[in-house]
């Protein structure tokens, strides 16, 4: 599952998406994630990172080279589900003893919430997380402590600026 994990925290997708994912949707050329489910029924893609590719390349070896569903159900062969993704991320929480409640909508959040702080312009995030409508996109950017923190007060602006 940490593959799954990976992709979803590195490229910022759903769950639903993660799970429907097929050998084919990765573009190890181009660097991306072709996503085909969407819950807005488009298809879009994403960015894929350098490290997750890394993992997927590891993942693929391991489960044998599988060149359909990228994340099949071992027993049946077929698309997992969201509630099988969900159980593997509240076993992690607690075998890891984080005290704040993380599921795997989390990962979403944190990846827009990561590339803001980066300076990623709004528009590129809401591309990224296939959102029509902006105001979707604002749920995710939640402004941290660390953005507060760089942000320098007029009042400390050089002298001779024509602002005195």
């Amino acid at each position: 599952y940490k593959a799954m994990f990976a992709v979803m925290y590195s490229s910022g997708m759903r769950v639903s998406e993660v799970i429907h994912l097929h050998y084919d949707d990765i573009s190890r050329s181009n660097m991306q994630i072709h996503i085909r489910d969407t819950k807005n029924r488009m298809d879009r893609y994403t960015i894929l990172s350098r490290r997750c590719l890394d993992i997927l390349t590891q993942y693929w070896f391991e489960k044998g080279r599988p060149r359909g569903i990228l994340f099949p159900n071992k027993f049946t062969g077929n698309y997992l589900t969201v509630s099988t993704l969900e159980q593997v991320m509240r076993r992690a929480v607690a075998d890891a003893e984080l005290s704040k409640a993380v599921t795997p909508h989390c990962l979403r959040h944190s990846f827009a919430t990561h590339l803001m702080e980066q300076g990623v312009e709004r528009q590129n995030i809401q591309a990224l997380l296939g959102h029509r409508d902006p105001k979707s996109t604002e749920v995710y950017l939640h402004v941290s402590n660390k953005s507060l923190m760089g942000i320098q007060s007029p009042f400390d602006r050089k002298e001779g600026t024509g602002h005195e």
